[in-house]
Order: structure tokens, then sequence, then C-alpha cells
């Protein structure tokens, strides 16, 4: 059911029904209280003004026709209230895949606040005086947090295109060395890792051997090969640089290695059980790591799929927008594994700071790259080793690069603060609604006047009303 957040409906996705439901038709006046649906869901509830009236309802919804001199607005706000206090979670029937309420049980069982027919509206109406106010309160947040939205990519965009760093650069600038140097630089990082990693197969080689070797030998690392140089296509599409930056690939920065899948059927020689990152808890720019599951693998694999201090993790598949979403790696669990459907970058420079500025890249500029080179089934969307490796990464000093990602962590972290404020203050806002709804529904919201119809009388006209209508009788159907 599509409900507002003053108990009226949301008519914004409405369905057509056959003409068999016209006995189900609702009239303006009406309460709508879902009664079956999960059980979070079961008891919102929505009074029915002009525009909803003569629409049909299913079976999962009970009409409530409210008697003269309650208001319709008054009863649907106060079981919104109890909904949104969980009431009707711990007193609906759970079944195996929803929860339901029946007409019975809402019409005898569930309290209701009845105050004087006048002192209703009143309420009514300085509740949505005061949700107004609210409402533009939040809707300011919502802006606020917008434009922090739009800070943040700006942010990266003058970092990566260089423009965040250009007074930095003009004052070292008989300091930095040409892009030739840079590449020769990354040429030995990258040859000395390779080297150190081959020497590290072979001692865990070693080692498997004098186990006996009766277990899966891990497999050899694999050989650095040259990607090709950036098209003019490519180039098209990235941020013009500074004449000391230059583009590589991220195969020439970082080993890419990629994870295990999850079988329970797949047998073990020697198995060790593991704990392993699922797409779900790898963030754009964060690791969600309130719930790390663990799979078993084999004892000599280990080495090659353990994910290293300042590891970069990249996200291989899920929604087209999530492609190659990530951030790095800091030990938090130790030993860990990736999944199959997150990749790890393993740069050939060790130092957080340059690991951090590859993954800002990689989720900011790279989304753009992701998604277009992502493949596309009926329901997922990924990429694969070979695109990834193939990245482009804007390079320069180690020296600037490092104050990029101070200035960066700096700006950054108080634009988190900021937004938390911001996300401090919708929990306050909905606080306040639901303190506002506490104090109507207990009779401190609005004054009372002695003028008004008192609320024993009101029910004892409602009840004695009741009692001279004659009792709706169930059609049964036809014997065929």
């Amino acid at each position: 059911m599509n409900v507002s957040r003053n108990g009226a409906l949301d008519l914004s996705d409405v369905k057509t029904v056959p003409p068999e439901f016209n006995e189900k038709r609702l009239k303006r006046g009406d309460v709508l209280f879902n009664n079956t649906n999960s059980p979070e869901l079961v008891g919102k509830t929505a009074f029915v003004t002009e525009r909803g009236s003569e629409l049909a309802f299913s079976n999962h919804m009970t009409q409530v026709k409210v008697a003269e001199g309650v208001s319709a607005e008054f009863l649907a706000v106060q079981f919104h209230y109890l909904w949104a206090q969980k009431y009707f979670f711990h007193r609906c029937v759970k079944h195996v895949n929803q929860a339901s309420i029946s007409a019975t049980e809402l019409a005898t069982r569930i309290p209701f606040v009845c105050p004087p027919t006048n002192e209703q509206r009143r309420i009514v109406e300085r509740i949505e005086a005061m949700f107004d106010e609210i409402d533009h309160g939040v809707e300011n947040l919502k802006k606020a947090r917008a434009t922090l939205g739009l800070y943040r990519q700006s942010l990266l965009k003058s970092a990566f295109e260089g423009r965040l760093t250009a007074d930095w650069r003009a004052r070292n600038a008989d300091k930095l060395p040409p892009p030739e140097t840079l590449l020769a630089r990354l040429e030995a990082e990258r040859d000395t890792w390779h080297e150190a990693e081959f020497q590290r197969w072979q001692d865990d080689v070693a080692q498997w051997e004098d186990r006996g070797g009766k277990d899966p030998k891990r497999r050899k690392p694999e050989a650095y090969k040259s990607g090709d140089a950036l098209t003019e296509e490519e180039l098209s599409v990235l941020p013009d640089l500074p004449p000391e930056w230059l583009f590589v690939r991220l195969n020439d920065i970082a080993y890419i290695g990629s994870g295990m899948s999850v079988s329970k059927s797949r047998k073990h020689e020697d198995p060790v059980e593991i704990p392993y990152l699922r797409v779900a808890n790898v963030q754009r720019g964060f690791l969600e790591l309130d719930e790390i599951k663990t799979m078993l693998i084999e004892r000599s694999q280990l080495a090659g799929l353990q994910l290293r201090e300042w590891d970069i993790l990249f996200n291989e598949g899920g929604d087209r927008d999530k492609l190659g979403r990530g951030w790095i790696w800091e030990m938090q669990v130790d030993p860990c594994i990736t999944q199959n459907h997150v990749f790890r970058g393993t740069p050939f420079r060790t130092d957080k700071d340059w690991s951090i500025y590859i993954s800002q890249w990689g989720n900011s500029y790279g989304r753009d790259y992701f998604e277009t080179g992502g493949k596309q089934t009926t329901n997922l969307a990924s990429i694969n080793k070979t695109v990834l490796k193939a990245l482009p990464v804007p390079i320069c000093a180690p020296e600037e690069q490092a104050e990029i990602t101070r200035i960066l962590d700096e700006r950054l972290s108080a634009a988190d603060a900021l937004e938390a404020e911001i996300d401090a203050g919708m929990t306050r806002a909905e606080a306040l609604r639901q303190s506002i709804l506490k104090q109507a529904f207990s009779g401190k919201l609005v004054p009372q006047d002695p003028k008004d119809e008192p609320a024993a009388t009101l029910l004892a006209r409602i009840k004695a009303e009741k009692a001279t209508k004659p009792k709706a009788t169930r059609k049964r159907k036809a014997m065929a």
C-alpha cells in the first residue's frame, strides 16, 4: 500500500481491475488498513480523499467505514502512528511468507483514542501544520546532502585533472621528475615486485613438496604482459593532464588477482576455513564488514588468494552502476580472501596513500569506464580481468600524489562529518514526528474545549446508531 507521511493514499501508481471488483469500491472518508503483507508492513493505513474514492481495493486490505463524528484522517493517522511504533508488528499472526491481522481483530482488539469530534479536527490540523514545518526542514537537509554529493564529485574531478595541486606544482616545479623518469620508476617497482613474488611462490612450492604434495600445488603467479598504448578514442574521454603527468594502465602498476568461488560440493585434501569478502562487503569508498562469511579452501592455495595490506578491491559483478566499485584493504580480518565476484589489485608500490589514490580514481572517473566496458546479461552486469587490467590511471610524482591524497582526505573527511550531521538531523526529524503523534494521542497536543461534545456522548450516540442498523448478512454462493 502506498501511504504518504500524513496517512493519505499515494495514487502515483494505480492499477486497473476487472468489473467483478465493483463491490470492493472505496468511498470518500473510508480508512484502508493493510491487513496482509510482510510483518513490518501490516498495519500501514491511509484515509480516502475525494481523489481516491471509487477505487477498488484488494483482499489484502480492510475497508474501515468510520461512524459519523469520527474523523477518518484522525483514525488513519492514529493507526499510522501505531504502525510506526511496531504495535501491529508484534500483534499480527505470522505465516510462512507473510503476516496478517483479521478484520475481527482490528474491530475488537485494536485500541482507538477517541476525543471529541472537534478536537479530532484540531489535532489533525495541528499535526499537518507541524509536519509541514518538519517537511520543509527535511527538504533542506536533502538538498544539502545532494550538494555534498556534487561537491565530492567536483573535488575528485579537480584532483585527477591536476587543478587541486596546481599551486603545489608551481612551488615545486624544479623538483618534479619528467614523465620518462616516472615510467622508469614504475618499471623498477614492477620488476622488483614480480621477482619477490616468484621467489615467494618457489618457497610455497617447496613447503608443499615437504608436506607430501597431496593437495593441489599453488598456481604460479601470472607474468607481467604489457598492455596496448591508450588509443585516441580512450584519451578523448579522459581528462587533460598537466604536462608532468601521464596515463598508464592498471596492469602496469598493480597485480590483478581473482577470488575463489563458493562451492559446498568441492572436495578438499587439506581444507582450511577462511573468511571471504562478497560484493555486499565492498562498497564505493568503504567496506561493510558487519557480516563476513567463510568458505573452505585448500591450505596450499591460501598464499595465492590471501589479501595483503593495502590491496585495492574491485567488484566484478552486480548492477551496472556498481561495477568496479571498491576500497582498500587494511587487514581488518587476517587471513581473508575474496569471492570470485571481487577482484583484488596488489600495487607494486606498497603505500597506503598510493592505494587510496588508485581506488578513488576507480570510484570516480573509473565508473564510466567500467559501465562502458561491462557485459550485461538478463539480471547481472560484470567486468572481466582484462577490462580491469586495462583501466587507465593518471600518474604523477609520488610527492604530488601524496599531497593529493592528503587534501582529499582532509576535505572528504569534513564532507563526511557534515553528512553525518545531516543524517542526524533526518533522524531527529523522524523522532520529532513520533513525539508529536505521541502527544496528539495522549491529549497533550491541543487544548481541550469545554464547549466540545464529550467523547462519552459521541461514543454513546455511535453505539445507539449501530444498534438500530440491521445486521449485514453474507451472501452464499449458489450451488452448481
